[in-house]
């Protein structure tokens, strides 16, 4: 899986924020934690297919 790197430098850059290599590593590394609990949230809710009017499920706002 790839994360596009530059974006994420761009939005900080943009925003006046110097993001160190370790920054950027973490950030990733939590991008990646979301996406695995998105997941495992779909299976667990019976999500066969994620669209955006299930996402959420994926999110975990459940409103309850």
């Amino acid at each position: 899986m790839t994360i596009n790197k530059a974006y994420i430098r761009e939005c900080f850059k943009s925003s006046g924020v110097q993001l160190t290599t370790e920054a950027l590593d973490d950030i990733i590394r939590d991008l990646r934690v979301d996406v695995s609990r998105m997941a495992l949230r779909c299976k667990k809710g019976n999500v066969k297919r994620l669209t955006s009017d299930l996402m959420f499920i994926a999110k975990g706002n459940l409103g309850v």
